[in-house]
């Protein structure tokens, strides 16, 4: 059974983002909350990892959504579908600056909501940061000779003798495997916490390689697997010194 796809309500009228909650849950969408001030979305969103934002433009308090939505994809690329009742030119250009993924006018019909977000997740599944070749998985459980990583109600095992390198995707990174590539919810830093420090190093900031897969080391990369992976100038020496214990 796959997951449902969940989305962030920001709405200050509350008896507005009741009924695009319960039009959400009808369709099958896990809402992750209704929040009703800018200044509280962020964290929301750090807790709760929605994949898309449904955000009305006007909101009260400090914040409005435009400048919500710029403070939330500063650290997560989501993607934001704007409510408004404003036509306003300047509202709209300062909202455009954001690259939503639609605009819908209130009122709305449900049939205008609904279309916005399959039309996004389509979007999303051939071009955006989950790519359907993609796995998307949960925070992984580190063995010494292997990683279980989740997907939805199962767990897959990869082994570390089959992972190549690991490469940072802004708030996630990639596991790039011997027959698989993984993308995991953590950043490539937290990854890097868990892994053996015996078979793995990091080379760049967006990079962590298996020392055991390195077929080539340049001045300023490593070549693995045909693909070659840039490496920090201060971190060649250490590399060669541990590459000599394998």
């Amino acid at each position: 059974m796959e997951s449902p796809f969940k989305i962030l309500i920001v709405e200050d009228e509350m008896i507005i983002g009741a009924n695009i909650s319960l039009q959400l849950s009808r369709l099958d969408y896990e809402v992750t909350g209704i929040i009703s001030r800018g200044e509280d979305a962020l964290n929301h969103v750090k807790q709760n990892r929605p994949d898309m934002v449904i955000m009305d433009i006007q909101l009260k308090g400090n914040m409005d959504g435009v400048e919500t939505a710029q403070l939330i994809q500063r650290e997560f690329p989501l993607p934001i579908i704007y409510l408004t009742a404003n036509t306003d030119d300047e509202y709209f250009k300062r909202a455009k600056a954001t690259n939503p993924s639609a605009f819908i006018s209130k009122p709305f019909k449900k049939l205008d909501l609904q279309h916005a977000i399959e039309l996004t997740i389509d979007r999303m599944s051939k071009n955006g940061d989950k790519k359907s070749s993609d796995i998307l998985c949960e925070s992984p459980y580190v063995q010494s000779e292997s990683i279980f990583v989740r997907k939805n109600e199962k767990m897959i095992k990869i082994l570390i003798k089959d992972i190549l390198y690991f490469e940072a995707d802004r708030n996630y990174c990639k596991v790039h495997a011997k027959n698989k590539d993984c993308l995991l919810v953590m950043t490539l830093k937290e990854i890097d916490e868990k892994l053996p420090n015996e078979h793995f190093l990091r080379i760049h900031r967006s990079y962590i390689v298996n020392l055991s897969h390195v077929d080539e080391v340049a001045g300023s990369h490593v070549v693995i697997g045909k693909k070659a992976i840039p490496m920090s100038k201060n971190l060649r020496n250490e590399l060669l010194n541990r590459l000599q214990t394998f």
